[in-house]
């Protein structure tokens, strides 16, 4: 459907849209954002994004970018490219200007905050994890229905983490504390109850023998392989589970504070990236550690805490959440073996219930090994998350994120300005998650709404709107702040 639409569209007049659709106009970057777009990630994202060098130099030469639908598929006609088809670049380059910017359409709305939410490698499941216990499996292609109802054993204060199995038959999920629980998504049971319905196995990070809950999970990922799973902890580790010998392998003092985020590389499990409340991002090679806290490399850049990492899935990029208000994209190849010098300090500041000091926005570190800063977007309060946009309807062009002003930001990679702002939550949007093939985005709120945005493939209006979800007398609001 969206694929048919998108082909018969020529292109879009910016991105406007009306209030009531949630989306704000696209804005220009902030005037001290610098982009070196000489670098080779710029180059690399370009050559996902836009045409092939048949169309450049056929008919469509000198034509300003983007290129319209109509000219693609005239030059494909012609053979521009002589492969008689398109390439995936030029199907980015198509599909990359149909941002799912209309809506939202409800997917779910509960009574507790929502943490995390992500789509399942292929876009068939959408899972999304709450602070009341529940964790919902939903069947994309079903109409959004519950495939499965979790509730959550031994949860410790809120679902900080879920992971879906490579196969999507099994779902990991981690609370404030060293034991993750796995559950059988693939089975027929609909309600799955910790140890009534069904078995949710504990598997103990504990490290230690004093003390079961000496610390908590924040992150945790399934290897490409499915064998092992990573994680960041509260005591400043990274862990890793082999989960055919059931038991923990490894654990490395990775930082001097909370490992917020963790993550693999790429699809080898070689490398791990880690990003702390010590405002350091760190890389460990698994095949040439020396020393468990050595790292193969740090990169300096966030003057706060980091809390959430992407990679690109090409061992070489990635992106970070920080706390200083910023996402900044890296280039491991940049990396030094520590800090160099003292970060510009903020005094007295706390994310969780400050606002980040209007003075503070124009500092950077004297040492910033970044490729390029983000900007607009407001980390406070949790663990927001960031991404990178789906590489096979993308080229990977955007970069979009969860904030704390209750709105999803989305960022054009090689320019670095603001291509859209989605905004219909009454609070903080902690997670998001944009669709491997489709041009859809959902978002997770405190508010305890799933939102669902589109560009349509019909003129079937939105089902919801700020407007009306403002009038709905809600006593989750109430029980939060009383």
């Amino acid at each position: 459907m969206y694929m048919g639409y998108s082909l018969s569209k020529p292109s879009m007049e910016g991105y406007s849209c009306t209030p009531e659709q949630g989306h704000s106009a696209a804005s220009p970057r902030l005037e001290n954002s610098v982009f070196n777009v000489k670098h080779e990630i710029f180059q690399l994202t370009k050559l996902r994004s836009e045409p092939c060098e048949g169309f450049s130099k056929g008919i469509l030469s000198g034509k300003k970018m983007p290129i319209s639908t109509v000219k693609m598929l005239f030059g494909r006609e012609t053979n521009c490219s002589g492969q008689g088809r398109f390439s995936m670049a030029d199907c980015s380059h198509i599909l990359g200007r149909y941002l799912p910017v209309y809506g939202p359409w409800p997917v779910d709305r509960m009574d507790t905050r929502a943490y995390v939410s992500q789509f399942s490698t292929d876009g068939s499941l959408f899972v999304a994890g709450f602070q009341g216990s529940h964790i919902r499996v939903y069947d994309v292609d079903n109409d959004w229905k519950v495939q499965k109802d979790i509730l959550a054993r031994s949860l410790s204060w809120t679902i900080t983490d879920t992971s879906l199995s490579p196969d999507q038959r099994f779902l990991v999920y981690a609370s404030m504390s060293p034991i993750v629980h796995i559950v059988d998504v693939g089975s027929t049971t609909k309600e799955s109850l910790a140890n009534v319905t069904e078995i949710h196995d504990g598997l103990d990070f504990s490290s230690h023998s004093d003390g079961v809950y000496s610390l908590g999970i924040f992150s945790i990922e399934f290897s490409a392989d499915g064998r092992e799973l990573v994680a960041g902890s509260s005591d400043a580790s990274i862990y890793v589970y082999d989960l055919e010998a059931n038991k923990l392998t490894s654990r490395f003092p990775a930082h001097s504070s909370d490992v917020n985020t963790v993550t693999f590389a790429d699809e080898t499990g070689n490398l791990i990236y880690s990003g702390s409340d010590d405002n350091l991002c760190k890389v460990w090679d698994r095949r040439c550690i020396v020393k468990k806290e050595q790292a193969a490399g740090v990169l300096i850049g966030h003057l706060e805490g980091i809390t959430f990492i992407d990679s690109r899935g090409d061992g070489r990029y990635f992106i970070s959440n920080g706390k200083d208000q910023t996402i900044k994209l890296w280039d491991i190849r940049k990396m030094s073996s520590g800090p160099k010098c003292p970060r510009p300090r903020i005094s007295d500041w706390d994310y969780r219930w400050m606002e980040y000091p209007s003075h503070a926005k124009h500092l950077s570190h004297p040492n910033d090994q970044s490729v390029a800063t983000y900007r607009g977007h407001s980390v406070l309060r949790t663990l927001i998350r960031c991404y990178f946009s789906p590489s096979h309807s993308t080229g990977q062009r955007y970069i979009y994120t969860g904030s704390h002003d209750n709105c999803v930001y989305i960022y054009d990679v090689v320019t670095g300005d603001q291509v859209a702002r989605l905004d219909c939550h009454q609070m903080t949007v902690r997670d998001c998650s944009w669709h491997p093939y489709y041009p859809t985005l959902v978002s997770s709120s405190w508010d305890g709404l799933i939102a669902r945005w589109e560009f349509p493939g019909n003129d079937e209006a939105p089902a919801f709107s700020k407007n009306s979800w403002a009038a709905i007398e809600d006593h989750m609001f109430r029980a939060l702040y009383l």
